[in-house]
């Protein structure tokens, strides 16, 4: 099949996806196997007997949990209120990124224009192609308004809470909803990568800035240097790393489709395999692109980590009984290196990053008990205020979607009539003519 010819099928079949007349796509669900559900159930029960049972016996700190009644509700109350500016930032982000204005999405922010094939199938990509990148459909914009904003937000936070898959199920939930609501899917996973690059810029770019802060002198707090420009050098190679993949060849991916099609069945896996670092080139560079643009939204990624830092910072206060809290850069380094917690095969790291932050702020020289009461706190703000509502937002989401399939199934029938209408019109013309 020639090129022209894959851009055609493809086309067809987005249409058919845009307007409900394709493969309905399911919910994605999580398949949990008798093992893995054994497997959860002991986890459950060994963290609340540890934590019910064991922890409290431990030289003092039984008295240290017994502290966490006594905390200033005022400060408690403003961690609760700093949380929910941090999901506001979320949410706006979300928009800055998917829900693009229609001038924007028309120019330089789409992050896929290109569509090309080899005879074989092997070569498909979806690269960026600078400011001439296809526009999203007007039909996603429409959908997506601030409700739905919400509903997919909060439910994909929920999901990578509650599931031990390192955010995996929140990604697959939120890029579902997208592509349920007519949006491309090549444009949803390029715009996924993007969105993922962003957020963790800031996260690199702050244990960068913070590590050699902390390492030279220049902030509060001290430091080794294992806690402080070892973080910091692994942050600038990550940033290296995701930034060179800009560079990658926006038609690398057919490049590499073109060789197989004339080559082995080793060529043919290689070209497969390309798709990833052609679509994280793609994410990387409308991130670039994003960027570039300046809109305010994309404060969003600073506001999701920043509000989320100052919870902890409040909880200190809250516990510290009049006390100094550590310097705010303590805090923000120890709260970057316990988020690497989240990496563990456990349910929203739950347990790895209580220790990690904890083990973190204790190196600093925090007092071990103000540590596990500050940290305590603030995880039992911000791992459960967002389960609840999360798990309604997961509810009312569905709703929503079956409203969209609805209405992208009437719009498929008002196409497919259309020819009909218009053929039995010159049918007419025609035997009024004769």
């Amino acid at each position: 099949m020639s090129e022209t010819g894959t851009e055609a099928a493809t086309t067809e079949e987005e249409q058919e996806e845009r307007h409900g007349t394709g493969h309905e796509e399911e919910m994605p669900r999580v398949v949990v196997t008798r093992r893995q559900a054994i497997a959860a159930c002991l986890f459950v029960l060994a963290a609340v007997g540890f934590l019910y049972f064991v922890l409290p016996k431990l030289a003092g700190v039984g008295e240290t949990l017994r502290r966490l009644e006594g905390g200033d509700v005022w400060w408690i109350a403003a961690g609760i209120v700093l949380e929910l500016a941090s999901f506001a930032g979320y949410v706006v982000l979300f928009r800055a990124v998917f829900v693009a204005s229609e001038t924007r999405s028309s120019g330089v922010s789409g992050g896929v224009a290109v569509v090309s094939g080899s005879s074989d199938g092997a070569g498909a990509s979806a690269s960026f192609a600078g400011s001439s990148a296809a526009p999203a459909p007007s039909g996603a914009h429409s959908r997506i308004g601030w409700r739905e904003s919400y509903q997919i937000t909060m439910a994909g936070l929920a999901a990578t809470r509650l599931f031990a898959t390192a955010g995996a199920g929140g990604i697959a939930l939120t890029a579902w909803a997208l592509r349920r609501s007519g949006m491309e899917p090549r444009l949803v996973a390029c715009r996924m990568v993007a969105f993922v690059v962003l957020l963790y810029a800031v996260y690199a770019g702050s244990v960068l800035i913070d590590g050699l802060g902390l390492g030279t002198g220049l902030f509060p707090g001290g430091g080794s240097f294992a806690l402080t420009i070892l973080p910091a050098i692994a942050a600038a190679a990550l940033i290296a790393a995701v930034g060179a993949m800009a560079l990658l060849p926006g038609d690398f991916e057919r490049r590499l489709g073109r060789w197989a099609s004339h080559s082995g069945r080793l060529a043919h896996w290689i070209a497969r395999a390309a798709t990833v670092p052609a679509l994280a080139a793609s994410g990387v560079r409308t991130a670039i692109e994003l960027i570039r643009s300046r809109d305010p939204g994309l404060l969003g990624a600073i506001a999701w980590w920043g509000f989320d830092i100052s919870v902890l910072w409040a909880m200190f206060h809250a516990f510290g009984a009049g006390g100094s809290p550590p310097p705010f850069t303590v805090i923000w380094m120890a709260y970057f290196l316990g988020m690497l917690g989240n990496l563990l095969p456990l349910p929203g790291g739950l347990g790895g990053v209580e220790g990690g932050m904890i083990g973190a702020l204790v190196a600093f020289g925090v007092s071990f008990d103000l540590a596990v009461l500050a940290v305590l706190s603030y995880r039992g703000i911000s791992f459960w205020l967002p389960t609840i509502p999360g798990a309604v937002a997961y509810f009312q989401l569905r709703r929503t979607v079956a409203r969209w399939r609805a209405e992208q199934q009437g719009a498929g029938a008002s196409v497919a009539a259309e020819p009909a209408r218009a053929g039995s019109g010159i049918e007419a013309a025609g035997v009024q003519a004769l």
